[in-house]
Formats: structure tokens, sequence, C-alpha cells
């Protein structure tokens, strides 16, 4: 009997290549797409996934002879994401809403769909790659699932998915991990399929057009202006509200004193900008929170690892000291610049994701 598999088709070229090699590979493959957001205005409506994607999405399937279903999530996608997101944003703090998706939604919530469909797994079109090693253990062995960096280095996005664990990795399948985008676009337009040009969303899914300050203000009933003030405590100026600035943001900030400046530290309880040269932005130590294991946890502590501090951040040297409410303590070997609270740290050993955490605090 076939094992049967859900892939999560965002009507994007990824997904759907990830439903064609599966297809391909033996499994009985099932589609689905999932209606998250719905952001009305006077002039324009739009979802995600959109109403284009969904019917991109439903043709790539007809096209490949699989099953296709839309489900409604925006409740749940509401509850954890979004409005983990404006939450965060109020505190002073900079989320990244497709890892809390990625844990609470796709592999959460929509695993608990698939093996209610009797599915074995499901798969989306992520970047990685999941391997399997078996450890001998007192008293008895046991299997690892490792989560791994994508072949392509310029598409790896196991950064996101930190969050998967041993009791979810081994029903999740990530097709497109031993390939580099320029060959699933061949894939594709060699299929003829629809998506084969479609170009690629770089912003966050429910902000239209990449407009975070409309978004936040449609959100939250009071966004407070403050004061700018130097690392001194000098007063330079005032700013619109703790939510429109991030740590790092150089423009936009209304302040001209002869040099560069960059926002180094926010004080959302004072309601407060603090900005400094460049050179302050570079930190060492830092405090995460909500610390998950992707594989087992290491038995000894400190421990050496790589750790990301951001996506597009190239991960650095750090020491990786455990502390109590699942807290850990990260100190970088050299220090690295816009450690950003809100953000997520991924400790990787080589091409193995070990884990992550929350930034919580500077120190």
């Amino acid at each position: 009997m076939k094992k049967k598999v859900l892939v999560l088709m965002s009507g994007g070229i990824d997904s759907s290549l990830a439903a064609y090699f599966l297809k391909k590979a033996g499994y009985e493959v099932i589609g689905c797409t999932m209606r998250l957001f719905l952001c009305k205005r006077k002039s324009s409506e739009k979802q995600c996934c959109s109403p284009d994607d969904i019917n991109e999405a439903r043709r790539t399937a007809q096209q490949l002879g699989i099953k296709h279903y839309i489900v409604d999530k925006k409740k749940v996608f509401e509850k954890h994401v979004i409005e983990n997101f404006v939450s965060e944003y109020l505190k002073g703090r900079t989320p990244n809403p497709c890892i809390i998706c990625n844990l609470k939604i796709k592999f959460d919530e929509m695993l608990k769909f698939a093996k209610g469909l009797g599915c074995n797994f499901i798969a989306t079109g992520h970047y990685a790659r999941i391997e399997q090693q078996s450890e001998v253990r007192s008293p008895k062995s046991e299997v690892n699932y490792l989560l791994k960096k994508g072949i392509d280095e310029t598409k790896d996005q196991s950064y996101f998915l930190y969050g998967l664990n041993q009791k979810n990795l081994p029903h999740i399948l990530f097709p497109l991990g031993d390939y580099r985008k320029t060959e699933i676009r061949k894939f594709a337009k060699k299929l003829k399929l629809k998506v084969a040009d479609k170009k690629e969303s770089q912003e966050i899914c429910f902000v239209e057009d990449a407009d975070y300050s409309r978004f936040l203000e449609r959100r939250l009933l009071q966004i407070k202006p403050g004061k700018i003030i130097d690392i001194s405590g000098k007063i330079l100026g005032t700013h619109k509200g703790i939510p429109y600035y991030t740590i790092g943001q150089r423009h936009g900030l209304g302040i001209s004193i002869g040099y560069p400046v960059y926002v180094v530290k926010i004080d959302a309880e004072k309601n407060k900008i603090i900005i400094g040269k460049k050179e302050e932005l570079f930190k060492r130590s830092f405090i995460v929170e909500n610390v998950s294991w992707t594989t087992i946890q290491p038995n000894r502590f400190p421990i050496c690892l790589n750790t990301k501090i951001r996506y597009k951040h190239k991960e650095a040297k750090s020491k990786i000291y455990l502390m109590k409410n699942n807290t850990a303590k990260i100190v970088f070997e050299k220090p690295q610049m816009s450690i950003t609270p809100g953000q997520s740290a991924v400790f990787y050993k080589k091409d193995i994701v070990l884990g992550g955490g929350i930034i919580k605090d500077i120190c």
C-alpha cells in the first residue's frame, strides 16, 4: 500500500514541485491550501493565501492529478501569529511570524489535519533536509531525526524550522532539500507548470505592500510618540511610536547630528528610542527564552555551537549556557551586529540544527 502524504501547497513553485517529486517517488499525494488571513480595505481585499494563490494551487493539483483541499485556518492564524506579531512590536521587539506559523500552524494544526485524513506524512516546499541517525544509548537504541540545512546555501530555510522536534520530525518530508532553486525552476518549466515563472514574495504574507506602519495602525488603538535619546540620555528628538522602530534601523529617525546614527536599544516601558553610532550595535552576549531542542538535548553545558541571530545572518561561533525556566545565555566569540529582541537565535553544529529560542535581552 502506498504511503499517503499531505502537501501544503501555497500556489508557488516550491510547494508545487514538492508535490510533484513525492508523487513521482510513489506516494499517494493530497494537496492542501490554507486560508490564513483576510484583510479588507475600501479599495481592495487581500487574502493569504490570496484567491489567486489558491486557484494556482488548485490548477497545479489538477495538472499533477492529485486531490486538493482548501482549509480555513484564519482563526488559529489570528490567535497564534497575528496577535503575537502585534503584541511583540508594541513591546519594542521585532518578531518573526514565519517561525510561529511553522510551529503552531503548519506542523501542529495541519499535521493533525493530515493524520485525520489517514496521511503518514505532511510535506512542504522548504529548502531543508531531515535525516535519521541511529544512536546506541543505554539501555536501548533510539532513532534521532536530524534537521539539516538545504544544500542550496542561498535558499536554506532551516532557520525557520528550529521549533521542530523528535515528535513531529518523523512525520515531515522536505522533498526540495537536496535541490537548488535553479534546478527547481528548470523542472517546473520542463513540466510546463503555470507557476514556473511566478515571482516569489519576500515580505510577510499578511502585511499588504510591506507597509508595516499601516498594518500596525489598524491593529493598535494607541501608538504614543516619545523621546529619542542618545546613550548618555540626551534628548535628540521625538519618535512616532515604539512599534515603528527596530534595532539597527538607520533611516526614518529624523535626526541629524553630523554622523550616521542607528537604533541601538528600544525601551518600551519608558517609551524611549536610544540611538548611537554603528559600533554601539555590536554586542557579544544575550539571553534567549522558550528554548527548544530539535535534536535530543545535549547532556553537558556550556556547549560550543554556531548561532544564527536572524535569517540573513552568517552563524558565528558561540558558547551556550543553559539556565532555568527554559532560558539560555549565548556568548559570541566575536561581537555581532544588531542582536534584536523578538528575533530567533538558532543553534547549529555544522549543517545540523540543534535548537534555538527567542532573543529576550541583551546583556
